[in-house]
């Protein structure tokens, strides 16, 4: 029986490349490093914010661990001021967590890379009230995704097994993740990643738009064996 959704956050319930891409940005100046485009902050996330910026740094001193460390200090001060600029919500997602909260009767959980104060905050802004149990991401000393024990952290807060869950996410990282965790996982188009990046890293089950998100979700609920098959 399906009890939750665990949603990664980045490319799955909000649109955070502006908030991201000004944290790094203002970080990358203060050191005298060049600053990068939209398309360069998607080639560099997914893994939290210490890979992000060693990403981000020039490769002649990204292996040096001390500078990394301070550099990485930074972007937490300068991602603290900018962490909600520009961000919102993909159109239709409030209302399927809603849905699947309320009519479904599933108890909603947010898993993310991003620094856990930060995820935090955007899901209490960004999600209807009341709807989501608990916001994960990932505390100094904790390993990201997809580790599976910052997913077990999770599964242990719920109170669920990882068969009586699904992970909805927008990459590879997420489909890993569940796969390592014992976890169904749904793969969405609309974030970060694309339809082939996912189909070659592994998804199942795919869906095109919120609403699809919510059908899927409620024809697992009903114990059905086989994928779901999605009109496009």
């Amino acid at each position: 029986m399906l009890r939750a959704v665990i949603f990664d956050l980045d490319g799955t319930l909000a649109n955070t490349i502006s908030g991201i891409r000004e944290g790094v940005n203002r970080t990358m100046q203060a050191y005298g490093f060049p600053t990068h485009t939209n398309a360069d902050i998607l080639s560099f996330i997914n893994n939290g914010a210490r890979m992000l910026i060693k990403r981000a740094m020039p490769a002649e001193v990204r292996e040096d661990d001390a500078l990394l460390t301070r550099v990485l200090a930074d972007y937490d001060a300068f991602y603290g001021q900018t962490y909600s600029h520009g961000v919102y919500p993909y159109e239709g997602i409030p209302k399927a967590v809603q849905a699947l909260h309320g009519r479904l009767g599933l108890r909603i959980a947010v898993l993310s890379n991003k620094q856990d104060a930060y995820v935090k905050g955007l899901c209490e802004a960004l999600l209807p009230a009341g709807v989501c149990e608990l916001a994960q991401g990932v505390a100094p000393g904790m390993p990201a995704k997809p580790d599976v024990r910052l997913t077990q952290r999770v599964l242990d807060a719920l109170g669920v097994a990882p068969h009586e869950c699904v992970l909805v996410g927008d990459s590879n990282v997420d489909i890993l993740t569940a796969e390592q965790a014992g976890m169904e996982h749904v793969s969405v188009t609309w974030g970060f990643r694309s339809e082939e990046f996912l189909r070659q890293n592994g998804a199942r089950r795919i869906v095109h738009t919120p609403d699809e998100l919510v059908r899927v979700i409620e024809f697992m609920k009903e114990g059905c064996k086989a994928d779901y098959k999605s009109g496009k």
